[in-house]
């Protein structure tokens, strides 16, 4: 394995980098305090990958980069081999035009289309990036059946993210990308890398439930699985370190692991009434636990 190498690419006042993809939960917001609490280590592994913006924004020598959304996947990995080509293509989407409710729409049902009925995974893919970035707030939410649903985001202007993209281009040579359920990916850690985990929050209340990235969701048994299978790997010497909301459920889930707790910004409701800080921790197992 590679050697260890210094665990972030960001520190103090330095610019961090942007996401391509709107994404409800991204971690932009709180690098700064995520990126203090990583270790050294060989190789990062995230199992819920999401918006990218946590390995985009870190410097270890390799990643392994998993999710269970197969759209998201599909995604990177043609950023990931495509580059240039795939970006000029996408950028097709952006324009004056196809900021209207109207376009939106279109191109929505186009992309659920594509999934009822078959078609190009390519085109897919560039839809992923249209509807993240002129939906409304980042969502990316589906119903039992997989089909996109979230209302168009009503933007004056909605930029290309070229940088961004190019980013995660050059990033993505150092990963491998995976698709799959966590637990999987999860097991491939070994002695001193690092597992950050990142996955759909338990609700802070009944209404505030934002779990469906697949149209699996996440359960509180998946919660329980992905605690034990931390607290496993921990034992054997592996780093892990998990976000999630600061609640009674989430306490008893990590139990035994060293708990950082801290309040970010949420945005996400339509109501801004509604919208506020929300308590956060950071679960620690295995040797990240102990520093």
């Amino acid at each position: 394995m590679a050697p260890t190498t210094r665990k972030s690419s960001t520190s103090g006042n330095e610019i961090r980098l942007r996401a391509a993809l709107k994404w409800a939960g991204g971690k932009y917001s709180v690098l700064p305090k995520l990126l203090a609490a990583f270790p050294d280590a060989p190789r990062l592994i995230e199992p819920f990958l999401g918006s990218a913006v946590v390995c985009l924004n870190t410097n270890y020598p390799a990643y392994i980069l998993n999710d269970n959304n197969p759209d998201l996947i599909a995604f990177y990995r043609f950023i990931k081999k495509d580059g240039h080509a795939f970006i000029r293509a996408c950028e097709s989407y952006f324009s004056e035009k196809t900021n209207t409710k109207e376009a939106y729409e279109k191109y929505r049902e186009k992309y659920n289309n594509i999934l009822l009925h078959g078609g190009s995974r390519r085109d897919r893919a560039m839809l992923l990036l249209y509807l993240s970035r002129h939906g409304f707030n980042g969502l990316y939410r589906v119903n039992s059946k997989g089909l996109y649903n979230v209302p168009h985001g009503r933007y004056t202007k909605v930029k290309f993210p070229r940088e961004e993209l190019l980013n995660l281009h050059r990033k993505f040579q150092h990963a491998e990308i995976r698709h799959g359920d966590f637990e999987g990916t999860m097991r491939l850690a070994e002695p001193g890398d690092l597992v950050y985990c990142d996955p759909a929050y338990v609700p802070l209340s009944d209404t505030a439930n934002f779990s469906a990235y697949t149209k699996m969701g996440f359960s509180l048994d998946d919660h329980k699985r992905l605690a034990d299978t931390a607290r496993e790997l921990g034992k054997n010497g592996v780093n892990v370190i998990i976000s999630n909301h600061d609640t009674d459920v989430s306490r008893d889930l990590y139990t035994d692991a060293r708990i950082q707790c801290f309040e970010v910004q949420r945005n996400i409701s339509r109501d801004a009434k509604n919208r506020g800080r929300a308590p956060e921790l950071l679960a620690f197992f295995g040797p990240a636990a102990n520093r």
